[in-house]
């Protein structure tokens, strides 16, 4: 039996596809490539290599520790988180569709590469790495469109903070602008930057439809079109290392912490979803004499994201910092497991017939571990016709006022960690060593937070007594 890895070089159809990009390298004198891959953070790694061999790389990849899946970080103990020292070494094969020349360097590019398992390991050997969380979107998606006859379609409202940079170019607590929401005179001096955003963005494949000025300091909100959950993962990584570029032309600072400043809005990045057939109609429209109503297959879906909504909370919220913005939000805090139409108080909202916003994520987000995961919730919500109960029309604080009772989310990574530890749903999409590098480095992050003694600590304790 051919392993994964031999199954993947062999496609059909892949030799043609090699050679296309190797006519684009000669034609755009191309002399560097990026083989890149996002870890369990989202965080972008890999290597770079001379063009002259990208046929040798299409064939036999790249080779990295297999803790680079982890950022090849240490926990506070001291141990490497999820793979240790004696732990072989990956192999990265370019999917080479992905293949694409930087705009602002032109004679560089990059390509996505799926991981597996080293060759020569003893158990498995060239298998699909299950700590590759691109790879196992990709795998989880497919199951699931064989499984049910439908695909995820996704967008995402990616917000970030442009901040002001010290003359040292490190980044500074002031932000580029004011904080008036939707101000275009605001939005209007991010202006040259939002332009070159634009033109790297659509350079490389970005369809960016919209943008705003947000309410915090130097917030953006750029668009781009929706599309298959694959797709808009690899966009949205694309996007952050475009802002990451444009920042350093600019010398400016795009932040996508959740919550930089107390008293402002923090950075969101909700998931705006629908499920497609193969004939390529929305599943989610009304079937009713209601035009807000979702489908029977929509409020099933909708179901299973609000039975599921602890676990998810811990992929979608991911860091420490996370929950600073659930904690000082105002209002409009996607704090609690309930729907409603245009009800933006509520984690989940019918933004429109066609489709339904979670927003219970932030701009930390690993796109590839939160699409995965509400693929999984919303299986789970269709096999098991789960009924999601009324649409809420009423503010959801006013509401519980009266008398309803609302599950809560978790409101700390501690608590989300225990919440996802018990689902067995959202944790089959983290299959095989993804859960176990997924727990271990959210647990570590989880437990330095707790230890660490914070300058609010100081400032409250240290004259404690007498």
């Amino acid at each position: 039996m051919p392993t994964d890895i031999e199954d993947f070089v062999a496609q059909d159809g892949r030799a043609d596809a090699v050679a296309e990009v190797r006519r684009k390298i000669d034609e755009g004198d191309v002399k560097y490539i990026y083989y890149q891959f996002a870890s369990v953070t989202g965080r972008i790694m890999g290597k770079g290599a001379p063009a002259d061999h990208w046929e040798r790389f299409t064939q036999k990849g790249f080779q990295l520790v297999y803790g680079s899946t982890a950022n090849l970080f240490t926990d506070r103990h001291g141990e490497y988180i999820g793979y240790g020292a004696e732990a072989t070494e990956l192999v990265g094969i370019p999917d080479v569709e992905t293949f694409q020349i930087l705009p602002w360097d032109p004679k560089t590019a990059r390509v996505f590469c799926t991981l597996f398992r080293g060759r020569e390991e003893v158990e498995e050997p060239g298998a699909f790495l299950t700590s590759d969380c691109r790879g196992n979107l990709k795998r989880i998606h497919r199951d699931f469109e064989e499984r049910t006859g439908y695909h995820l379609r996704i967008g995402t409202e990616p917000e970030m903070m442009w901040l002001k940079c010290n003359p040292d170019g490190t980044p500074s607590v002031d932000g580029m602008t004011k904080p008036y929401c939707y101000h275009i005179d605001q939005f209007s001096e991010l202006q040259p930057l939002i332009h070159r955003i634009m033109e790297y963005s659509e350079a490389m494949g970005l369809d960016m439809i919209q943008g705003d000025h947000e309410d915090a300091p130097g917030q953006l909100e750029l668009n781009w079109q929706f599309d298959r959950a694959e797709l808009t993962a690899d966009r949205l990584t694309t996007y952050r290392q475009i802002c990451r570029q444009v920042g350093r032309e600019f010398n400016a600072f795009p932040c996508f912490m959740p919550k930089p400043f107390t008293g402002v809005s923090a950075n969101g990045c909700h998931h705006n979803m629908s499920l497609w057939d193969r004939g390529g109609t929305n599943v989610f429209l009304p079937e009713g004499d209601d035009p807000r109503m979702p489908s029977k297959i929509g409020l099933a879906a909708i179901g299973g994201v609000l039975e599921h909504l602890s676990a998810l909370t811990c992929i979608t919220s991911p860091t420490v910092n996370s929950y600073r913005r659930l904690w000082d939000a105002g209002f409009w805090a996607p704090l609690f497991a309930d729907w409603g139409f245009q009800n933006r108080t509520t984690a989940l909202r019918v933004s429109s017939p066609d489709r339904f916003e979670y927003r219970s994520v932030d701009s930390a987000v690993n796109p590839y571990l939160s699409f995965a995961a509400l693929i999984q919730a919303m299986g789970d919500g269709i096999q098991r016709n789960l009924d999601p109960g009324p649409p809420e029309e009423r503010n959801i604080y006013n509401a519980m006022a009266e008398g309803k009772e609302v599950r809560k989310i978790p409101m700390n990574l501690g608590d989300a960690l225990r919440a996802l530890d018990a689902d067995e749903v959202v944790r089959s999409a983290m299959p095989g060593d993804m859960y176990r590098v997924f727990e271990h480095y959210k647990r570590d992050e989880w437990e330095r937070f707790c230890a660490a003694v914070t300058d609010w600590d100081v400032k409250e304790y240290l004259d404690i007594l007498p």
